[in-house]
């Protein structure tokens, strides 16, 4: 059985307090095929693992209300 897992890491700007990161992770763990999520506040970076596309990854971010980029 082929698993497409892969790991995106995202730099996410406008977080500044937990419950930011807390938003943040929801919105990322919405998207279809995610299967794991870690925001850390501090640097910023998000890493998502699982098989969803780094552009429905992008917009779900986006549209909690955060900047977002590809790292």
């Amino acid at each position: 059985m082929s698993t497409d897992l892969i790991m995106t890491t995202l730099k996410i700007t406008g977080m500044n307090c937990q419950h930011c990161v807390s938003s943040a992770t929801r919105a990322l763990e919405a998207v279809p095929g995610v299967t794991g999520v870690q925001v850390d506040l501090a640097s910023g970076l998000a890493q998502v693992e699982g098989s969803a596309a780094a552009a429905a990854l992008v917009a779900a971010v986006q549209a909690a209300g955060y900047g977002v980029e590809l790292v």
